[in-house]
């Protein structure tokens, strides 16, 4: 490789890490590169930092591209195709919870749901389906608070994110509001637990 030693670091932790998330190692390498680099780089250029073959690199960019995760540039009098990532890591988030849902969740729920629409044989198969409809149950609201969530802006989503478990607190405030009989609006106005 031809890189800083602390861009290495990056790069090769990261193409460790892709192998765990179900990616290819190149393919995490070259996201990391492309990451870390100021400029958009073009296939020749991950080949050279690399040090991996032209074809790995291709069908490794044509794997991020597959997954939205990279952008392709054009520069002027340069007839080759450019790559960069988003520049906001909160879109690279988005990006990738949205495609691992419809990659992962979606289809999960689809089994899930033409399973549960059938007719149990007997006791045992009464038995499977009521625990796929808890899983089902389940994974249906994850999604519904998934869409909700994706839906707020940046600075609202790293708020809640950093509230954490602090969350109950609001909701135990909620919870002591309604039970007391305080004036409904305000506990109107808090979410539902």
């Amino acid at each position: 490789m031809k890189l800083s030693p602390l861009t290495q670091a990056f790069v090769l932790h990261f193409g460790e890490m892709g192998s765990r998330w179900g990616i290819n190692r190149t393919v995490g390498q070259i996201y990391a590169l492309l990451y870390l680099s100021s400029e958009p780089l073009c296939a020749d250029d991950v080949v050279e930092r690399l040090g991996v073959s032209r074809s790995n690199v291709s069908i490794g960019l044509r794997e991020l591209q597959a997954w939205n995760l990279v952008l392709l540039k054009h520069l002027p009098g340069d007839r080759r195709d450019f790559f960069t990532t988003p520049g906001d890591v909160w879109q690279i988030l988005r990006t990738l919870a949205e495609e691992r849902k419809k990659r992962e969740v979606d289809p999960t729920l689809s089994v899930l749901r033409g399973i549960l629409m059938q007719n149990p044989a007997d006791e045992a198969e009464r038995h499977a389906q009521a625990r796929m409809a808890e899983m089902h149950g389940l994974i249906e609201q994850l999604t519904t608070w998934y869409d909700d969530v994706k839906t707020l802006e940046t600075d609202r989503l790293a708020m809640l994110l950093g509230l954490g478990a602090r969350v109950t607190k609001i909701l135990e405030v909620k919870d002591k509001i309604v039970s007391i009989g305080r004036p409904r609006r305000l506990a109107e106005k808090l979410p539902a637990p």
